[in-house]
């Protein structure tokens, strides 16, 4: 188990809707310090235990400068990552679909490398990876990624035992988010989603499915493909 009480938090991505519930309820649990890192990040929190922090993920020159700033993390969560606008497989370039990778795969593995060192030094430390129920169900590039994302996570939890870092994996449907405002779809509240993955990190849990659409996803990957796409039945 991994308690929030005098954790040292770092949340990537802290300026979106997600990062800044990660951030008050990290607080609200009694975390010492949250660095909020961000390209740009806020300077505007109010709130001496939070430390802003500039952090491009698809920078390793930046991921390397704020893991010798951030040497005291405990909790690290990859929350920082792009949508892809919806765009078609078959008829996008490579290298557009290369760049949705590059943030939401291969920027994640590099804070987590650059990091590892950082939580092995750190008793009690912790990796929180966010994914989406779109990691099980395939409409794009970015749900591609995001199981992706979601394998190497499955591979980096058993390699991060041998430093006694646990790693959580969280998944989640449509989140009331700046990022997704367009979106005339039923949204979830950050916060509704942030205390049920925190929740899980605290019980131990190693995979948290935080709300009914990501439960409803996971679950209908042990029926037939056509229970996840119904339009398969309908071609057949």
């Amino acid at each position: 188990m991994t308690a929030l009480r005098n954790a040292v938090v770092l949340v990537t991505g802290a300026n979106g809707g997600l990062g800044r519930a990660f951030v008050a309820d990290a607080l609200q649990r009694g975390a010492a310090k949250v660095y909020a890192s961000a390209r740009t990040p806020r300077d505007d929190w109010n709130d001496p235990r939070i430390v802003p922090l500039t952090l491009d993920i698809n920078s390793p020159e930046s991921v390397a400068a704020a893991a010798e700033q951030a040497a005291d993390t405990t909790v690290l969560i990859n929350n920082a990552g792009i949508l892809d606008g919806g765009l078609p497989t078959l008829s996008t370039p490579l290298d557009a679909m290369r760049s949705v990778f590059e943030t939401n795969v291969f920027a994640q593995l590099s804070v987590i490398q650059t990091f590892a060192p950082v939580l092995a030094r750190n008793d009690g430390s912790a990796v929180i990876n966010v994914h989406s129920a779109l990691s099980w169900l395939g409409v794009g590039p970015y749900s591609a990624s995001k199981a992706a994302f979601w394998s190497f996570s499955n591979v980096l939890r058993v390699e991060l035992l041998e430093q006694k870092t646990h790693l959580l994996g969280a998944h989640l449907g449509y989140t009331d988010t700046p990022m997704i405002a367009a979106l005339d779809v039923p949204k979830e509240d950050p916060r509704d989603i942030v205390a049920a993955i925190f929740d899980g990190l605290e019980a131990g849990e190693h995979e948290v499915l935080a709300d009914d659409t990501s439960r409803q996803v996971k679950q209908g990957l042990s029926g037939p493909l056509s229970a996840l796409y119904p339009q398969l039945q309908t071609a057949s």
